[in-house]
């Protein structure tokens, strides 16, 4: 079995199945990628990977989806290469075994740009909100995330009208990284109307991600799925503007589910498009921001400068992987039990509680009533 086997393995995978797909990526966990793509071509696989499968199974455009892809700039990259976000998307796993909904680890990702995707989402944070944006929330979501770029932080965001454009703007024009992941293929055009700008990210050292194999078009149902790709990507999703009904509250809760931190920014009271931030709000499903300062907080990016070039290590660097991997199952907003860290970090229990007193010593975490929070920067 070659890498090459493994590749188009997926690649087929991919194709033969709408995501997220959580049979097909559960049989693939069990048989690997090469043997459960024969599997399903075949139809020896189990009646729930058959039901998802059967449409399209038939259908091998592997040869054609990748010379597709090459003319677009695109590569495939699957969970076996280096470049893979193993970590970020570890939450989605984690969700998935404590029952949430459409909390499943994509099979391989379309990626359009030579920014090594591990690379761009490290400390990420996600800036979503509505299309229908107002001048004030463009404003905001173009000034922020030029803030948050200029200090080394990573923009992901969808690459829609509003706010997720204005997002994507303000950070290419601080020169930093951002990410647009989509809810149709690299090579859809869509929309028509930021083709330009998709060009522009890929060209100026972010990236263009996609689940969904070249030539898919976009529709509804698939810019939902994406969203739960947006949360898990990064370390924190920040809502501007939204709607009671939106597709940036469906990332919100995706994020809050998958245990990533939830912020939003308030607007005028008596504007629509910034109801459901407030709602969010009032509800503490998302922390109140409104500085990139309050943002890096709400997310444990410590000792970021104001100067860039001027920027020293975090306090975090000390930690070792285990040390950190507990801290970052820590939030700011509530306290968790040992287990729940445990259960979100990945580590033993009993691994989780001699580290916890240690990060507590090292001015890290705080013990309270009901479990433990990292400690937050003013305290």
């Amino acid at each position: 079995m070659s890498a090459d086997d493994v590749r188009r393995a997926r690649a087929y995978l991919l194709r033969v199945a709408e995501p997220p797909a959580p049979a097909l990526v559960a049989f693939v966990a069990e048989h690997g990628p090469v043997d459960a793509a024969a599997r399903v071509r075949r139809g020896d696989c189990p009646p729930e990977v058959i039901k998802a499968t059967e449409a399209r199974r038939i259908y091998d455009l592997v040869d054609q989806d990748f010379a597709r892809a090459a003319a677009a700039g695109a590569r495939l990259v699957i969970p076996e290469d280096d470049e893979w976000p193993s970590w970020p998307l570890l939450a989605l796993d984690l969700a998935g075994r404590r029952g949430v909904a459409e909390a499943v680890p994509p099979l391989a990702l379309w990626v359009a740009g030579g920014r090594a995707l591990g690379d761009a989402a490290d400390r990420a944070v996600a800036v979503v909100g509505a299309r229908a944006a107002t001048g004030y929330g463009e404003h905001h979501a173009a000034e922020i995330a030029y803030g948050l770029a200029n200090r080394g932080v990573p923009i992901f965001s969808g690459a829609a009208y509003g706010i997720d454009g204005a997002a994507h703007r303000g950070a290419l024009a601080a020169g930093g990284v951002t990410v647009a992941v989509l809810g149709c293929a690299v090579d859809a055009g869509y929309p028509a109307g930021h083709v330009g700008l998709l060009n522009r990210i890929v060209r100026d050292g972010g990236a263009v991600v996609s689940e969904y194999p070249p030539g898919t078009p976009p529709a509804r149902h698939r810019f939902l799925v994406r969203n739960r790709l947006i949360a898990a990507l990064t370390e924190g999703t920040l809502v501007v503007e939204a709607g009671l009904r939106s597709g940036a509250r469906n990332t919100a809760s995706t994020a809050g589910a998958l245990g990533k931190v939830v912020m939003a920014l308030p607007g005028p009271v008596s504007s629509a498009t910034s109801a459901g931030c407030h709602e969010l709000i009032r509800d503490s499903r998302a922390t109140l921001v409104s500085t990139v300062d309050e943002i890096l907080e709400a997310v444990g990016r410590f000792g970021i400068a104001e100067d860039p070039s001027a920027r020293p290590k975090r306090p975090t660097d000390r930690l070792g992987p285990e040390a950190l991997r507990a801290y970052e199952a820590l939030t700011v907003r509530s306290d968790r039990s040992d287990a729940e860290i445990a259960t979100e970090s990945g580590l033993p229990l009993r691994k989780v509680r001699a580290l916890l007193p240690a990060l507590e010593i090292d001015g890290f975490a705080v013990r309270g009533d009901a479990g433990w929070r990292r400690r937050s920067k003013s305290a």
